[in-house]
């Protein structure tokens, strides 16, 4: 089941809507998650770089699954119980959020074939057999996010009105926090 975009279009892109991300952050989310090329992964608790990596998200479970292969640094550090967290920046950098939740690697055929596209197979010389290819599976269970208005007019207003008032701040935007089970 894929939620269907309830934000502004402008462009092929999905512009952040302060309302929606009231009245339906969770949609929201899943819907700016499944606009973005790539965001950025990293294992909680190590000292590694978070790197960039291509979601494939499933909301009816809460789930983002990415392809990489089994020599990868980033499957050698998953442990049982690790958690991580994934970073999403919108196309029209009017929408921030942080998912977070356990990951772990999970080369579940149905979902390699559920999401294979020539892109993904340009970095696997076997294909879907390849010998390297695995996915990684990240059960979100809390998210945050930041939405702020793509209305120049609005958002130079709510400048103005902050500096003339020492008391009033920038009115753009929105935070809200998600929790999934």
């Amino acid at each position: 089941m894929t939620f269907q975009p309830n934000s502004i279009q402008r462009k092929g892109t999905i512009m952040a809507s302060l309302s929606e991300a009231q009245e339906h952050p969770a949609r929201q989310l899943w819907d700016q998650v499944n606009d973005v090329h790539a965001g950025m992964l990293g294992i909680s608790g190590l000292d590694m770089h978070m790197q960039p990596m291509a979601p494939h998200a499933d909301p009816t479970t809460n789930t983002i699954w990415f392809y990489t292969k089994t020599d990868a640094d980033i499957v050698r550090a998953i442990k049982p119980g690790s958690r991580a967290h994934f970073c999403v920046i919108g196309k029209d950098h009017d929408y921030h959020a942080c998912l977070a939740g356990v990951i772990e690697v999970h080369p579940d055929p149905s979902k390699i074939e559920e999401y294979w596209s020539s892109i993904v197979a340009a970095w696997y010389d076997g294909g879907k057999k390849d010998p390297k290819l695995t996915m990684l599976s990240l059960h979100v269970d809390d998210a945050e996010i930041w939405v702020s208005t793509g209305n120049k007019l609005k958002f130079g207003w709510e400048i103005a009105k902050a500096n003339l008032d020492d008391d009033k701040m920038p009115d753009v935007g929105i935070k809200r926090h998600l929790q999934f089970a």
